[in-house]
């Protein structure tokens, strides 16, 4: 993404910002492992939405002034030559600036004094003012999750400024989300190859007798050669019985002969993921039972890439999975009713991707030109052993959709013709 797809991005927020109002946005910090080790640093994915940098401790801030009025600054860590010398090189200003679009790049130690001549009513550039609302982003997946530095401005906010109104500013952030820009969709394009050719190699490589960990392997080592950005989630890669586990990432099981392999995995490409699942039988070739099942994901998916369309409704997703997959396992008598298909689908079926694997969107009503989300079948035959996804990334068009990860093997003989 070039500089002008985030400024394009802040002009859509700052349009949505009431006037006389303050927006803060962080990228977020380390956290701990262990020791003096930290975890790999992931920056906040609506502060790069925002600004285009990857950096730890810097912050977005922006004063709306009225309707034609924004100013904005960027914070960013100073040069420090010893830290640098153990951890990296830090962007400077001119880096920053070029990234973001942003001109006033300032330094994060002189946050704390200007946000506090800003917010307690001291002069401003234009003028003595008083902002009256202030946008924070204090979205949390579970109230146990930890604080981040939103949350502790948050009470700092109630301690010195409480006379400020709280907007929030993760409602925005997901509306601007939902609906990618073309510089997005070419992201997911190239996320979409490379995942694919990462699938590929593990099918190539299958045999009975490897390891989870093996399969991981090849994956990894296709996304090596692309840059570091690696994958967009921890990659879920099972055999046999551990495809039970829907969210597997332990790795040391060994695919016995007949076992299917359950792959959920995706690349990431500038900071955009793909979302793809496949499954097949690690000697090549599928058994009776594991074409039968696998036939109806199958077909299930292949009718959603059929009607989905602008104007459908989104909940329709997931219920029309459901009960299309529900009535194919019926007829090839798996099932006796419909009604037993929570026996073997144990997740819905659609989510959208994007800057995250599971997007931070507003879920839609209804489905729209540019949207991006997941068709997603899944199946899990416990008494017979088999368990797996087929997982494809659908492309909202103006008349129809398109599958991005079509490219992937995914019927039975293509799938086998790989393999052999």
């Amino acid at each position: 993404m070039n500089k002008q797809f985030h400024m394009n991005n802040r002009k859509k927020f700052y349009e949505q910002m009431k006037e006389n109002s303050v927006l803060l946005i962080f990228s977020g910090e380390e956290v701990r492992k262990t020791n003096d080790e930290y975890y790999p640093f992931f920056a906040d994915r609506n502060f790069v939405y925002l600004t285009g940098i990857d950096q730890k401790e810097c912050v977005l801030l922006a004063m709306k002034l009225d309707a034609h009025t924004v100013e904005e600054r960027l914070y960013i860590l100073p040069s420090d030559p010893f830290a640098e010398r153990w951890t990296g090189r830090r962007l400077t200003s001119q880096e920053a600036s070029e990234l973001s679009g942003i001109e006033d790049i300032r330094l994060t130690t002189s946050f704390d004094a200007d946000i506090h001549a800003l917010l307690a009513g001291g002069h401003y550039s234009l003028a003595s003012r008083h902002f009256e609302s202030l946008y924070l982003d204090l979205f949390r997946v579970d109230p146990a999750d930890r604080d981040r530095p939103s949350q502790h401005f948050l009470r700092r906010v109630q301690s010195e400024y409480p006379y400020l109104k709280l907007e929030n500013a993760n409602q925005i952030l997901r509306k601007l989300r939902l609906i990618k820009t073309p510089e997005e969709i070419e992201a997911v394009r190239m996320a979409e190859k490379i995942t694919g050719e990462g699938i590929l190699a593990m099918m190539k490589a299958s045999k009975s007798g490897m390891y989870e960990y093996q399969y991981k392997a090849e994956f990894d080592h296709v996304l090596g050669q692309y840059g570091p950005q690696g994958p967009g989630f921890p990659s879920i890669i099972s055999a046999g019985s551990n495809n039970f586990c829907i969210h597997y990432y332990s790795y040391t099981g060994q695919a016995k002969d007949g076992d299917m392999i359950l792959n959920d995995v995706g690349a990431q490409w500038d900071n955009h993921t793909a979302d793809v699942s496949r499954g097949w039988p690690c000697n090549g070739r599928f058994t009776d039972k594991q074409r039968i099942l696998y036939e109806c994901a199958l077909r299930t998916s292949n009718h959603m890439f059929e009607i989905v369309k602008p104007g459908m409704e989104m909940a329709m997703i997931d219920q029309e999975i459901r009960c299309y997959n529900a009535s194919l396992l019926v007829d090839a008598r798996v099932l006796k009713s419909p009604d037993e298909i929570g026996k073997l689908m144990w997740h819905g079926g659609a989510h959208h991707i994007g800057y995250d694997v599971h997007d931070v969107i507003e879920r839609p009503a209804v489905i729209s030109e540019g949207m991006i989300f997941c068709i997603d079948v899944g199946i899990y035959h416990e008494d017979w052993g088999i368990g797996f996804r087929l997982e494809d990334n659908l492309l909202v068009t103006a008349d129809g959709n398109e599958n991005l990860s079509r490219h992937i093997p995914r019927t039975v003989d293509d799938i086998e013709a790989v393999m052999h």
